[in-house]
């Protein structure tokens, strides 16, 4: 017998990424230079992905240098 399995939307670390970048968006501060990680990490796990992606799309995005982390972790910083 066949299973299928419905595919993860996120599951390659460029589709986290690009999606956690989206939230960085529409979480950023006011001053617009970074993003707090809480909201942004509920944010992704509410639209479908979970916590592994997370992980694999957030060491994608620093690889490609789309952001920092606060030395505190707590914050993703934009370049400006």
């Amino acid at each position: 017998m066949t299973k299928f399995v419905q595919d993860r939307p996120y599951a390659k670390p460029e589709a986290a990424a690009k999606l956690l970048m989206e939230l960085i968006a529409q979480h950023k501060s006011e001053h617009g230079t970074y993003a707090t990680v809480g909201p942004v990490n509920s944010a992704f796990l509410k639209a479908g992905g979970n916590v592994a992606e997370y992980g694999a799309g957030r060491d994608h995005a620093l690889a490609q240098s789309w952001f920092t982390m606060h030395i505190s972790g707590s914050r993703f910083v934009l370049p400006e």
